[in-house]
């Protein structure tokens, strides 16, 4: 039977409103923070060697990363530990956090009782039984619950959901050379970090030497890596980032396709037609066309 020392020390709450910002200091401990933050311009910054959990539950919450930026819209959640973060709501939103030190959630996951587990950095849709969890994780540390909920145990239930729902990545670090489990996780982290730079990259065409340096790998190095674990080099991954924001970007908004074309880096609209009729069997008039019959038969 675990020991009850396993646990964290302390699961500490805080509200921020209307401009409030918070910055926790590193040092040592096992207690996490739980934030809570409504209201326009909350701000929250999480040091290096921390790992965080952000789930804005209205608006769009920013972030911002050894000179990454990227925004999360309401309904996505994200786990982050590469570096210090800053992030906030410039909206009148609300979002949630969960932050604290490494060896925190580490005795956390291990009380979750999966083998060997690790929570990687990563950007994804919230599914409703995570965000239910740090919705009610909020309410415990804030006291809003029975007496009797125990705020380590939703910790580890947390735990127990980001586990779950990063199999895939779990299964990947199979992948990945290494003679330990220990080393191919920092491998994972590497490519990781190579994969969010390209998804922040927002159109533009992401830079090979750049991503390598971000991983200390050679760009040849860092191209047969990535292929073997994720079956694509970054730059096959870029290309299929770009299309797929192309399809929703033709698909759902109005934006014109020499807007589309120059946002997403093409040389020229005619050379974005080529490449959205080459990868989707359609061209743009055509997919915008089926959206509006599409709607027209829902109404």
């Amino acid at each position: 039977m675990p020991q009850a020392d396993a646990r964290p020390e302390a699961v500490r709450f805080h509200a921020l409103h209307f401009a409030d910002s918070l910055q926790f200091q590193p040092g040592p401990g096992l207690s996490l923070e739980v934030v809570h933050a409504r209201g326009r311009g909350t701000r929250l910054q999480v040091p290096t060697g921390w790992l965080s959990l952000c789930l804005p539950l209205s608006g769009r919450l920013w972030l911002e990363s050894s000179g990454s930026h990227w925004t999360l819209p309401a309904g996505s959640w994200q786990a982050w530990r590469d570096s210090a973060v800053r992030m906030g709501c410039d909206d009148p939103g609300a979002w949630l956090a969960v932050a604290g030190p490494l060896a925190a959630w580490q005795r956390s996951l291990r009380m979750s009782g999966h083998d060997r587990p690790e929570i990687f950095p990563r950007t994804d849709a919230c599914p409703r039984e995570l965000r239910r969890l740090l919705v009610r994780l909020a309410r415990v540390a804030r006291g809003s619950m029975a007496a009797d909920d125990d705020p380590a145990r939703m910790v580890e239930a947390v735990c127990a959901a980001v586990v779950e729902q990063q199999h895939d990545l779990s299964a990947l670090v199979a992948r990945c050379s290494g003679r330990t489990r220990q080393r191919r996780q920092q491998i994972m982290l590497r490519l990781l970090r190579v994969r969010h730079l390209i998804e922040s990259c927002e159109g533009e065409r992401p830079d090979l030497a750049r991503l390598a340096r971000s991983a200390n790998y050679s760009p040849w190095h860092l191209i047969r890596v990535h292929r073997d674990v994720f079956g694509e080099t970054p730059s096959e991954y870029a290309a299929r980032l770009r299309l797929q924001h192309a399809w929703t970007l033709v698909r759902d908004t109005a934006t014109s396709i020499c807007e589309i074309s120059e946002s997403l880096g093409f040389e020229s609209q005619s050379a974005f037609c080529r490449s959205f009729k080459k990868s989707f069997g359609c061209t743009t008039t055509e997919a915008r066309s089926a959206r509006s019959e599409a709607g027209a038969l829902a109404a």
